[in-house]
Protein backbone atom coordinates (compact mmCIF):
# COMPACT_ATOMS: atom_id res chain seq x y z
CA UNK A 1 0.00 0.00 0.00
CA UNK A 2 1.38 3.37 -1.15
CA UNK A 3 1.81 6.44 1.62
CA UNK A 4 -0.75 8.45 -0.27
CA UNK A 5 -3.50 5.69 0.12
CA UNK A 6 -2.82 5.00 3.74
CA UNK A 7 -2.74 9.24 4.02
CA UNK A 8 -6.03 9.03 2.71
CA UNK A 9 -8.14 6.00 4.48
CA UNK A 10 -6.33 8.12 8.29
CA UNK A 11 -7.65 10.87 6.75
CA UNK A 12 -11.12 9.01 6.09
CA UNK A 13 -10.49 8.09 9.82
CA UNK A 14 -9.99 10.82 11.13
CA UNK A 15 -13.31 12.91 9.70
CA UNK A 16 -15.32 9.51 11.24
CA UNK A 17 -13.49 9.54 14.49
CA UNK A 18 -14.90 13.40 14.48
CA UNK A 19 -18.30 12.40 13.63
CA UNK A 20 -19.39 9.74 15.84
CA UNK A 21 -17.51 12.55 18.44
CA UNK A 22 -20.10 15.22 17.55
CA UNK A 23 -23.30 12.66 17.63
CA UNK A 24 -21.76 11.43 21.09
CA UNK A 25 -21.59 15.09 22.43
CA UNK A 26 -25.50 15.74 21.46
CA UNK A 27 -26.90 12.18 22.65
CA UNK A 28 -27.99 10.52 19.30
CA UNK A 29 -27.16 7.48 18.01
CA UNK A 30 -25.46 7.81 14.47
CA UNK A 31 -28.76 6.25 13.42
CA UNK A 32 -30.87 8.83 14.83
CA UNK A 33 -28.48 11.53 13.58
CA UNK A 34 -28.56 10.38 10.05
CA UNK A 35 -32.72 10.31 9.97
CA UNK A 36 -31.97 14.28 11.47
CA UNK A 37 -30.10 14.90 8.26
CA UNK A 38 -32.36 13.26 5.99
CA UNK A 39 -35.35 14.99 7.44
CA UNK A 40 -33.32 17.87 7.37
CA UNK A 41 -32.81 17.55 3.66
CA UNK A 42 -36.32 16.61 2.39
CA UNK A 43 -37.66 19.78 3.97
CA UNK A 44 -35.16 21.67 2.04
CA UNK A 45 -36.41 20.12 -1.17
CA UNK A 46 -39.66 20.55 0.24
CA UNK A 47 -38.94 24.70 0.54
CA UNK A 48 -37.41 24.40 -2.92
CA UNK A 49 -40.35 23.41 -4.43
CA UNK A 50 -42.30 25.81 -3.56
CA UNK A 51 -43.46 28.37 -5.76
CA UNK A 52 -43.47 32.10 -6.30
CA UNK A 53 -46.41 32.46 -6.43
CA UNK A 54 -47.05 30.70 -3.18
CA UNK A 55 -44.36 32.25 -1.42
CA UNK A 56 -45.37 35.66 -2.20
CA UNK A 57 -49.01 35.50 -1.15
CA UNK A 58 -47.62 33.94 2.13
CA UNK A 59 -45.41 36.90 2.62
CA UNK A 60 -48.31 39.40 1.70
CA UNK A 61 -50.46 37.53 4.24
CA UNK A 62 -47.89 37.00 7.14
CA UNK A 63 -47.30 40.83 7.20
CA UNK A 64 -51.16 41.21 6.84
CA UNK A 65 -51.40 39.67 10.25
CA UNK A 66 -48.49 41.53 11.77
CA UNK A 67 -50.44 45.30 11.09
CA UNK A 68 -47.13 45.98 7.95
CA UNK A 69 -49.84 47.52 5.65
CA UNK A 70 -51.83 49.47 8.56
CA UNK A 71 -51.84 53.25 8.24
CA UNK A 72 -50.53 53.61 4.57
CA UNK A 73 -50.47 56.79 2.74
CA UNK A 74 -53.34 56.04 0.21
CA UNK A 75 -55.37 53.25 2.25
CA UNK A 76 -58.45 53.72 1.52
CA UNK A 77 -58.20 56.56 -1.51
CA UNK A 78 -57.62 56.83 -5.11
CA UNK A 79 -54.35 55.61 -6.82
CA UNK A 80 -52.91 59.55 -7.88
CA UNK A 81 -52.69 59.63 -11.60
CA UNK A 82 -54.43 56.05 -12.32
CA UNK A 83 -56.26 56.28 -15.46
CA UNK A 84 -54.70 59.26 -16.79
CA UNK A 85 -53.18 59.34 -19.83
CA UNK A 86 -49.37 58.31 -20.02
CA UNK A 87 -46.86 61.02 -19.81
CA UNK A 88 -43.41 60.17 -20.60
CA UNK A 89 -42.25 62.49 -17.78
CA UNK A 90 -44.43 61.26 -15.24
CA UNK A 91 -41.32 60.21 -12.87
CA UNK A 92 -39.90 63.55 -13.14
CA UNK A 93 -42.70 65.59 -12.72
CA UNK A 94 -43.74 62.78 -9.95
CA UNK A 95 -40.07 64.21 -8.26
CA UNK A 96 -40.48 67.49 -8.76
CA UNK A 97 -43.89 67.63 -7.32
CA UNK A 98 -43.10 65.21 -4.21
CA UNK A 99 -39.49 66.86 -3.53
CA UNK A 100 -40.72 70.41 -3.98
CA UNK A 101 -38.15 70.74 -5.99
CA UNK A 102 -37.32 74.41 -8.13
CA UNK A 103 -35.37 75.66 -10.69
CA UNK A 104 -34.08 71.48 -11.08
CA UNK A 105 -34.83 68.61 -14.14
CA UNK A 106 -34.97 68.86 -17.77
CA UNK A 107 -35.15 71.94 -19.48
CA UNK A 108 -38.28 70.77 -21.58
CA UNK A 109 -39.90 70.14 -17.85
CA UNK A 110 -39.32 73.69 -16.63
CA UNK A 111 -40.24 75.45 -19.39
CA UNK A 112 -43.39 73.71 -19.25
CA UNK A 113 -43.85 74.45 -15.90
CA UNK A 114 -42.72 78.40 -16.92
CA UNK A 115 -44.52 78.55 -19.42
CA UNK A 116 -47.87 77.87 -17.66
CA UNK A 117 -47.10 80.61 -14.83
CA UNK A 118 -46.03 82.76 -17.32
CA UNK A 119 -49.31 85.00 -17.55
CA UNK A 120 -49.01 85.44 -14.15
CA UNK A 121 -45.44 86.95 -13.65
CA UNK A 122 -46.21 89.30 -16.07
CA UNK A 123 -49.29 90.40 -14.27
CA UNK A 124 -46.57 91.10 -11.87
CA UNK A 125 -44.54 93.88 -13.36
CA UNK A 126 -45.43 97.67 -13.96
CA UNK A 127 -43.48 98.62 -16.63
CA UNK A 128 -43.86 97.41 -20.49
CA UNK A 129 -39.88 97.30 -20.97
CA UNK A 130 -39.94 94.70 -18.27
CA UNK A 131 -42.40 92.71 -19.84
CA UNK A 132 -40.86 92.43 -23.16
CA UNK A 133 -37.44 92.08 -21.48
CA UNK A 134 -39.29 88.80 -19.54
CA UNK A 135 -40.75 87.51 -22.67
CA UNK A 136 -37.17 87.84 -24.70
CA UNK A 137 -35.64 86.36 -22.00
CA UNK A 138 -38.52 83.26 -22.11
CA UNK A 139 -38.23 82.89 -26.03
CA UNK A 140 -34.50 83.12 -25.99
CA UNK A 141 -34.57 80.10 -23.34
CA UNK A 142 -37.01 78.04 -25.45
CA UNK A 143 -34.84 77.74 -28.54
CA UNK A 144 -31.78 77.12 -26.75
CA UNK A 145 -33.70 74.00 -25.45
CA UNK A 146 -34.64 73.09 -28.89
CA UNK A 147 -31.14 72.81 -29.35
CA UNK A 148 -30.06 70.37 -27.03
CA UNK A 149 -27.81 67.43 -27.83
CA UNK A 150 -27.76 65.92 -24.92
CA UNK A 151 -31.27 64.24 -24.97
CA UNK A 152 -34.28 64.47 -22.70
CA UNK A 153 -37.44 64.87 -23.02
CA UNK A 154 -38.48 67.21 -26.18
CA UNK A 155 -39.10 70.59 -25.90
CA UNK A 156 -43.08 71.23 -26.82
CA UNK A 157 -43.09 74.72 -25.37
CA UNK A 158 -43.64 77.20 -27.94
CA UNK A 159 -42.18 80.93 -27.86
CA UNK A 160 -44.16 83.81 -27.10
CA UNK A 161 -44.97 86.42 -29.81
CA UNK A 162 -43.77 89.67 -27.92
CA UNK A 163 -46.23 91.97 -29.13
CA UNK A 164 -49.52 90.40 -28.78
CA UNK A 165 -48.53 89.47 -25.35
CA UNK A 166 -47.78 92.99 -24.54
CA UNK A 167 -51.12 93.77 -26.23
CA UNK A 168 -52.43 90.89 -23.67
CA UNK A 169 -50.89 92.26 -20.56
CA UNK A 170 -52.45 95.76 -21.02
CA UNK A 171 -55.66 94.46 -21.46
CA UNK A 172 -55.55 92.41 -18.58
CA UNK A 173 -54.39 95.52 -17.06
CA UNK A 174 -56.99 97.61 -18.16
CA UNK A 175 -59.57 95.01 -16.72
CA UNK A 176 -58.13 94.92 -13.33
CA UNK A 177 -58.00 98.74 -13.32
CA UNK A 178 -61.36 99.06 -14.29
CA UNK A 179 -62.68 96.23 -11.52
CA UNK A 180 -60.37 98.61 -9.27
CA UNK A 181 -62.62 101.51 -9.72
CA UNK A 182 -65.82 99.83 -9.79
CA UNK A 183 -65.60 98.48 -6.34
CA UNK A 184 -67.32 100.69 -4.03
CA UNK A 185 -64.79 102.76 -1.72
CA UNK A 186 -64.86 101.16 2.07
CA UNK A 187 -66.32 103.75 4.40
CA UNK A 188 -64.09 105.75 6.59
CA UNK A 189 -62.98 103.45 9.63
CA UNK A 190 -63.89 104.75 12.92
CA UNK A 191 -60.86 106.10 14.56
CA UNK A 192 -59.30 104.12 17.46
CA UNK A 193 -59.83 105.51 21.47
CA UNK A 194 -56.17 106.33 21.39
CA UNK A 195 -55.88 108.25 18.72
CA UNK A 196 -58.74 110.36 19.39
CA UNK A 197 -56.77 111.11 22.91
CA UNK A 198 -53.52 111.80 20.85
CA UNK A 199 -55.05 114.06 18.49
CA UNK A 200 -56.88 116.04 21.55
CA UNK A 201 -60.13 114.76 21.60
CA UNK A 202 -61.33 116.14 18.01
Amino acid sequence: MTSEGTGSAFKRRLERAVELRAVRATGMTAAEEAELAAAEAKEREKRRKVDDAKRAEYLIRDAMAHGKFDNLKYAGKPIPGLGEAYDPDWWVKGLIQRENLTGMGPKAILLRTEDSELDARLDAQFAEKQVRDILADFNKRVIDARRQLQGGPPVITKTRDIDAEVERWRERRAERTAAAAAQPAEPELKRSWWRRIWNGGS
